[in-house]
């Protein structure tokens, strides 16, 4: 079993013992998504990135993966599919040519 699949039968055992799966539509699971982005963003907030609690970090992290892993689970999604398609999309737009060093966005290129 790989770690990804690991991460996904944990989370959905997690959820189905305790009858969530009954919250965790699509809307809401993106919803949670946001807020926890939010919850993570607010750890930088008027500091230095260097300040940041990095505990905190880790658990905000967590808290967005893990509802991504439950969002991709919704819509049959494989996690390592996605993400490596993904990669090769964006190899695409930032050819290392001419995205190497640059923030650009890829129509800027």
């Amino acid at each position: 079993m790989s770690d990804i699949e690991e991460i996904s039968k944990k989370l959905l055992e997690f959820r189905n013992d305790r009858d969530w799966e009954q919250f965790h539509n699509p809307k809401d699971l993106s919803l949670a998504i946001s807020i926890e982005a939010g919850e993570l963003l607010e750890l930088f907030l008027w500091k230095n990135a260097e300040e940041a609690n990095k505990e905190k970090v880790k658990e905000e992290l967590a808290d967005i993966f893990s509802f991504a892993f439950l969002l991709a689970d919704k819509y049959g999604l494989d996690v390592k599919e996605i993400i490596l398609d993904k990669i090769r999309v964006n190899n695409e737009k930032y050819p290392v040519a001419k995205a190497k060093g640059t923030a650009k966005k890829y129509n800027e290129l």
